[in-house]
């Protein structure tokens, strides 16, 4: 089973989508937190997120892993868990800018369905209902 919710930007998707994958003892997995991985790995190799060549080309490598623990969501980059550091205010302008790179959409779509095809959960992102 897996229940998606999207919505704007503070809307209450992650309270909501959090809560009841709580209730219903699944998996709960934010969408977005994938865009602000990629947004990171982006910036520690000194590239604009705007640009897609370049994104493209280091995209295929991109260690991105999510793993639960006590039924929190963690996300790995190369290894190291970046859960904070992609929570950062500054996160969110890039994550926003290297969603609008097609590749980055289509790479990361195929990775969240992956995920809700092996798994039962609760999906959270701003066009999760309409693009994954």
């Amino acid at each position: 089973m897996n229940i998606a919710i999207d919505g704007p930007s503070g809307a209450g998707k992650s309270t909501i989508a959090k809560e009841l994958a709580r209730r219903l003892n699944i998996t709960y997995l934010d969408t977005g937190a994938m865009y602000r991985t990629v947004a990171l790995k982006s910036i520690w190799l000194g590239v604009d997120v705007n640009d897609e060549e370049k994104v493209k080309e280091f995209l295929p490598n991109v260690d991105l892993d999510i793993q639960y623990i006590d039924g929190t969501q963690h996300v790995y980059l190369d290894g190291k868990d970046v859960s904070k550091e992609i929570r950062e205010h500054r996160m969110s302008k890039a994550a926003s800018d290297i969603s609008r790179i097609p590749a980055v959409r289509l790479h990361l779509v195929e990775m969240q369905r992956a995920l809700a095809a092996k798994y039962d959960c609760v999906l959270d992102g701003r066009d999760i209902t309409s693009y994954v």
